[in-house]
């Protein structure tokens, strides 16, 4: 027999168990049946999770805008301020425009200027917007 703990099944206290005045077989017979019970509160408690784990997913998905970017695109890239600039709230909130080189899967995209000379590192799909000129 596997132990559980007493927060995993509703046991009254001690007090309570002497104030109802339960004979001994009857109290050893509905601790059994509370014991019975808790896999199958278990398993309602981890469908209802998953119900909602579920639920959540399909209403932010539904607000997802899919960008799609191929190669020869203009974008502009989200400035990252990590360097603190002087012009505050008054500094540029994107770079560019880039040329798209490359798209990697899982939403990575190598830039390059327009110039033609590429940048090393790639870019989330998130920090671009297109560029319309």
């Amino acid at each position: 027999m596997e132990a559980v703990l007493p927060i995993k099944v509703e046991i009254p206290s001690m007090r309570v168990l002497a104030e109802s005045k339960l004979k001994e077989a009857e109290w050893a017979k509905q601790r059994y049946d509370q014991l019975n019970l808790i896999d199958e509160k278990w398993l309602t408690a981890l469908c209802h999770d998953q119900c909602y784990q579920q639920r959540m997913v399909r209403a932010f998905n539904a607000r997802v805008r899919h960008r799609e970017f191929n190669p020869g695109d203009l974008v502009l890239r989200k400035v990252l301020h990590i360097a603190p600039d002087s012009r505050g709230k008054f500094a540029y909130k994107y770079d560019g425009p880039f040329v798209v080189r490359e798209t990697l899967s899982g939403g990575a995209i190598i830039l390059s200027d327009m110039d033609g000379t590429e940048n090393a590192l790639p870019v989330n799909a998130d920090a671009l917007k297109k560029y319309y000129p």
